[in-house]
């Protein structure tokens, strides 16, 4: 099962700040080719996004996202065998601009044999003192359904509630900067269906036994985020981002990124950057638990671990010119490629020698490359 969250995705949005202005953007039509592989695990696929206004205050947009993934990860061959399947993802999207306030509505579907996922979002903001200061405000609500390959009688639902609140801000004409915060609910049924914990079996021979993770029903979570950029005088520019985690599950994760772009001539441009990120490990989490429903709450998952993982990036936009461009229309194309280098803390490769309990601590290596074609009409 490939839950909702996605990498890719999510590295792709977090290193552009909320626009400051109440003005729709402009028309334009993007197509993305996107691929992770690292871990065992390979995510691929294309996306396709078109973005039309009806009028100077309406636009609707148009998303669609495919993800083919192929798992033979530390977490899948320890316990089951590798697996293929296909995550269709669709949104539709309105945006309505009134004098300087803009509002939002986002509705979404992704889809795979085992997991569905709808959710629906609305927002607002609005530009004040001289349009130097933009104020946000948002809300979405997600419903899951969850199944079991091979277990027709297995059915879970989750639900989630997300509020926003953010603030952007002209500093002066070369820095900006933006505060935003985010209160996450969930709640119903949130392992994976799949996963197991293991335990110390002396009966058996190989000295392990496994059982089923259990997670609590709801997780509260809080986050807030620190976003700054400041434009050179030659057209490059600086940014830098910081963001603190916290939950009721005790984990508490911050990450820090900082990124220079950097102009050659009128129509590249180079983009470098630095994430550093770490988190505690999950209350109920253990690499190896004593034995046999040790306690009430029981996960093995790597992503509730004590971990921490350092990416590196480069990107290059290029600005094509007229004669390459459809029916005039201004395009660009870029390529984003990123290394990253986890490291986990209390988590053993079990399928590393050395005996039960006494692994090497699990770590792997991903490549994280984005395609991108976008033309403005």
């Amino acid at each position: 099962m490939h839950k909702s969250i996605n990498l890719i995705a999510m590295a792709t949005v977090l290193c552009h700040l909320p626009a400051i202005s109440a003005v729709l953007d402009p028309d334009r039509a993007d197509v993305l080719y996107h691929s992770y592989q690292g871990g065992g695990m390979t995510i691929d696929g294309p996306s396709v996004l078109v973005r039309k206004k009806t009028s100077e205050s309406v636009a609707v947009t148009g998303y669609y996202y495919l993800d083919s993934i192929s798992s033979a990860s530390v977490d899948v061959i320890s316990t089951a065998s590798p697996y293929t399947e296909t995550r269709h993802e669709g949104q539709l999207g309105l945006e309505y601009l009134h004098n300087k306030t803009m509002m939002t509505l986002n509705l979404r579907q992704s889809s795979e044999d085992d997991y569905l996922a709808k959710s629906f979002s609305v927002g607002v903001s609005q530009d004040t003192f001289g349009d130097l200061t933009n104020l946000s405000l948002g809300f979405s609500y997600g419903d899951n359904e969850i199944k079991r390959n091979g277990d027709d009688n297995f059915l879970e639902t989750s639900e989630q509630y997300r509020i926003r609140a953010g603030v952007s801000q002209i500093i002066t004409r070369n820095m900006t900067a933006a505060l935003n915060f985010e209160a996450i609910s969930d709640k119903g049924y949130l392992n994976n269906p799949y996963r197991t914990v293991r335990y110390i079996d002396n009966n058996l021979p190989s000295g392990v036994g496994y059982q089923p993770e259990v997670y609590p029903e709801t997780r509260n979570s809080f986050a807030t985020k620190l976003s700054t950029s400041y434009f050179l005088p030659y057209r490059a520019a600086l940014f830098l981002h910081y963001r603190y985690f916290t939950d009721s599950w005790e984990i508490d994760a911050s990450d820090i990124e900082l990124g220079y772009r950097h102009p050659i001539g009128e129509s590249l441009e180079l983009e470098f950057k630095v994430r550093y990120y770490q988190q505690t490990q999950a209350e109920f989490y253990s690499d190896l638990f004593p034995y046999k429903d040790a306690q009430n709450y029981l996960a093995r998952d790597k992503e509730l671990s004590d971990f921490n993982d350092m990416t590196y990036g480069i990107g290059i936009t290029y600005t094509l010119p007229s004669y390459l461009s459809i029916s005039d229309w201004p395009s660009e194309a870029s390529l984003q490629w990123d290394y990253i280098d986890f490291k986990y803390n209390n988590f053993r490769d079990p399928t590393a020698e050395g005996g039960v309990g006494n692994e090497p601590f699990y770590q792997f290596s991903a490549n994280v490359v984005r395609a991108f074609y976008s033309v403005y009409f």
